[in-house]
């Protein structure tokens, strides 16, 4: 199996060190606008070729795969010229910058019959794989609430880098770039953790979304800083349950953190994830009668990586897919219009 590398910004180094650590996967080709970029890419991944533009790409065409690591704005016009070339594509998310173009994307890769998925990384976190098993096995019976929070620290510390004069970080704040803020960036990943973990899709939304004052006018150089820095949700999920999602770049000393609790009629479920840990807990049985948490061991699960490959061999596609990511989309849509209308909209 042949696959293209099309950008090569920081997590392009970390597709194309996962697929190359795949048996039987070959990392044909890699594309960046900037010539002494994509030159260095290859040379560090032994990449065969380098491109400047997926067209060029395109007209070689000697690879059977697209992982799409483009900025946001760009996913869209990119993967449709891949499908269009009957490439299958693996795309970071969010798989486009609203419902409708994300829409768009999965019906043509449905209709095609292309293999397409979308990089939601917090798959690759089997306790989270292992939750969702306990939750659907109907150990914790009915699932009643859940909460869920996705906690970074970059504007607080420069653990990370410095956004104050570092653009990778900057255009993260500027709508003017390309940026939803913190609920497109991180948003996506929250909501797919929690509606994953807790078993269900999400029913109805409202959000509200603030963005604070962190420069004289907003305003460092080229970027105006006015997306969203911090979210809280209330949600419902189809099978009824009633929680809270929130996220923010303020929580200091958090510095990538996510954590989940589903609680139902018989039990519960805790998932905690970091950059240098994760852990489940599960409250289930008699436990549940004296409060008494015990952390459960789990085996690694295939990463998003090793999936996709599989489904590309296999023909059969696999989540988390194009469609999933639209449903997510479709969320963190209606999360943006919530906040506008102070009202609660159904997905």
């Amino acid at each position: 199996m042949r696959i293209l590398i099309l950008g090569t910004g920081g997590m392009a180094n970390t597709h194309a060190k996962n697929f190359a650590g795949i048996e039987g996967v070959t990392l044909a080709g890699g594309v960046d606008v900037d010539p002494a970029r994509v030159e260095a890419f290859c040379a560090a991944h032994s990449i065969e070729r380098g491109f400047g533009s997926l067209d060029a790409a395109l007209a070689w065409g000697e690879f059977d795969a697209v992982a799409n690591v483009t900025p946001d704005s760009v996913h869209y016009p990119t993967t449709m010229a891949a499908l269009a070339a009957g490439k299958h594509v693996f795309c970071e998310k969010p798989l486009a910058t609203d419902h409708a173009r994300a829409m768009e994307m999965t019906e043509t890769a449905e209709r095609l019959g292309l293999v397409n998925m979308v990089n939601l990384t917090y798959r690759n976190v089997a306790q989270l794989q292992k939750a969702r098993e306990i939750v659907q096995s109907g150990a914790v019976g009915t699932v009643k609430h859940f909460e869920a929070s996705y906690l970074q620290s970059w504007l607080v510390s420069k653990a990370w880098g410095d956004w104050r004069t570092e653009s990778q970080w900057l255009w993260r704040l500027s709508k003017k770039h390309g940026s939803n803020g913190v609920l497109g960036d991180i948003g996506v990943h929250i909501l797919d953790f929690a509606a994953y973990g807790a078993g269900s899709d999400f029913s109805k939304v409202f959000c509200r979304l603030e963005t604070f004052d962190k420069a004289e006018g907003n305003r460092i150089g080229e970027y105006d800083l006015d997306a969203n820095d911090s979210f809280a949700m209330t949600a419902q999920l189809e099978n009824g349950a009633l929680g809270v999602v929130h996220a923010s770049r303020w929580a200091t000393g958090h510095f990538n953190e996510l954590r989940l609790r589903v609680y139902g009629e018989k039990g519960s479920v805790e998932i905690q994830h970091r950059h240098d840990w994760s852990k489940l807990f599960t409250c289930l049985g008699h436990d549940a009668e004296t409060g008494t948490w015990t952390e459960v061991d789990v085996d690694p699960v295939p990463t998003n990586y090793e999936r996709f490959v599989q489904a590309c061999r296999s023909g059969q596609n696999l989540e988390p897919s194009f469609r999933h990511a639209t449903n997510i989309q479709k969320v963190l849509d209606l999360a943006t219009v919530t906040d506008r209308d102070r009202t609660e909209h159904r997905v």
